[in-house]
């Protein structure tokens, strides 16, 4: 690779050699590059080309085009094909998917452009260069990979576009020049693509007739889209199936110096650096304010930096996906906002007590813990002679308890629902003289809890039933009205199958 010879588009340009890696796990790679690319860049095309130890940037792009030069001498085209794939290269203008960086056939071919660089520091918009740039896109890809039906022509930092135009991204404008932008870069590719037809044996499709918005805050632009799209409906068939699309691939959209992905917003006015954004920078100088200034005005509580919400980002790509075959998948909409808590805490320091029994020989003890005026406010269940998974479930139940009660859950309730549960151990109760039996644990700390909180003694007798019992014991017997119950206790509950083993 050391012998071929690379393009005078690099040549005056400041390099710098740079270590770079994909990621913190691969190993080191020496790249060479602008030096004004930076160390992003640099990891970019390390991501790119992986199977690579050394990459010449100028190199590595000299073996992508080279192949796709020749095949255009080969048919007889009739403009220098090799010089303008460097030349966007070169100004960061754009560049094709990683698979035509490894000159693989296979896979769907794609082009980015960087938006941005197609404005000048005045913020003209070089709409003429664009429009050259994507014909030239679909022209090398189509050379690189003839047997493709489906290309991925697609965009990048759209955001920071729109704010060097002063173009609010959640706004009507800012998606409708996006719209527009999608509108102009397909009708020169299907301009593209048509020309191409006569050259392939591909069968032909249909050229799309995308609707344009019927404003924009870039005029020219709008004429320029009406123009080109006239010109692609006059070619009436294109080459392809599909031209635009958005491609997963972040690691072309860094080599630009794109900060964000695609149609995407900055979520953050703050890098990964600590520093501030371009697009952040961008709003700054529109304002005529100084780093000082600004700092002045965010700590006096003006709202500055206010990125795009997600929901900016969702219009954005509904606005773009009647336009683009390959989209992205659709932002997830917001989660609602988290209400509120109601819940009271406890004191820092409380009272309460600490029962211990034991519950047909199995020890558990029972902790509260109160509010200043003596209401229950928490409790804690402890098991000694249990599993390891009875006593995680048992302690994950007193602490949704608790919350219960911290949240304004009557004890009352839990009473209700948790007396006359019935499962092992269960049995006589020692240790505690106001419960002398419980069918279950979860049964003697609610008889416990009514007795010492709520004064409720009249409770129904637990009533422990052997193994081989079918429910018919005195309590299953009684009958269920309202006048056979010791009112306010809980109603016993009246049992019709117990599988038994």
């Amino acid at each position: 690779m050391g012998q071929i010879k690379t393009s005078k588009s690099w040549h005056g340009i400041k390099q710098a050699t740079v270590t770079a890696a994909m990621d913190p796990d691969s190993p080191p790679v020496t790249v060479k590059l602008p030096a004004a690319w930076g160390q992003l860049a640099a990891d970019a095309l390390a991501a790119i080309l992986p199977h690579l130890s050394s990459i010449d940037l100028a190199i590595a792009a000299e073996t992508w085009i080279e192949p796709v030069e020749a095949r255009a001498r080969t048919l007889g085209l009739d403009w220098d094909i090799g010089p303008g794939l460097h030349q966007l290269l070169v100004n960061r203008r754009g560049c094709p998917s990683a698979n035509i960086w490894r000159n693989r056939a296979a896979g769907q071919p794609g082009f980015v452009f960087n938006l941005c660089a197609f404005l000048d520091d005045g913020h003209g918009f070089d709409i003429a260069g664009l429009g050259t740039a994507v014909r030239l896109a679909v022209t090398a890809l189509t050379l690189a990979a003839p047997a493709e039906h489906r290309l991925a022509i697609g965009f990048t930092d759209l955001h920071l576009f729109l704010t060097r135009l002063g173009v609010p991204y959640d706004s009507q404008p800012g998606r409708d020049l996006a719209a527009t932008l999608a509108a102009y870069i397909g009708a020169h590719a299907d301009i593209a693509s048509a020309s191409l037809l006569a050259r392939g044996t591909a069968p032909g499709y249909p050229v799309s007739a995308p609707r344009l918005p019927q404003t924009g805050v870039l005029p020219e632009l709008t004429q320029a889209a009406k123009t080109a799209l006239a010109e692609a409906q006059a070619a009436t068939t294109r080459r392809h199936e599909t031209l635009l699309g958005f491609t997963c691939e972040p690691a072309l959209e860094a080599l630009l110096g794109a900060e964000t992905l695609n149609f995407a917003p900055s979520l953050s006015p703050v890098n990964s650096d600590g520093g501030l954004c371009l697009w952040a920078r961008q709003k700054l100088a529109a304002q005529g304010l100084s780093n000082e200034a600004a700092l002045a005005q965010v700590l006096g509580g003006v709202e500055l930096f206010s990125p795009p919400r997600i929901s900016a980002h969702a219009a954005m790509h509904d606005a773009l996906a009647p336009l683009v075959a390959q989209m992205p998948a659709r932002p997830a909409a917001p989660m609602a906002a988290r209400q509120k808590s109601m819940r009271e805490m406890l004191p820092a320091r409380r009272s309460g007590y600490t029962q211990k029994v034991s519950i047909g020989g199995h020890k558990l003890f029972l902790s509260t813990g109160e509010y200043a005026n003596g209401r229950l406010g928490e409790i804690f269940i402890a098991l000694h002679k249990e599993g390891s998974a009875f006593r995680g479930l048992m302690d994950a139940f007193a602490i949704a308890v608790s919350i219960g009660l911290q949240h304004g859950v009557s004890l009352e309730d839990y009473i209700e629902a948790f007396t006359f549960t019935r499962f092992g151990p269960a049995g006589t109760v020692d240790g505690d003289p106001a419960v002398t039996a419980a069918t279950s644990m979860l049964d003697y700390v609610f008889r416990n809890l009514a007795v010492n909180y709520l004064g409720q003694t009249n409770l129904a007798p637990a009533m422990v039933e052997s193994t081989d019992s079918v429910g018919n014991g005195a309590a299953d017997r009684a009958p269920l009205l309202p006048l056979d119950l010791p009112a306010p206790a809980p109603r016993e509950r009246r049992k019709s199958f117990k599988l038994v083993s």
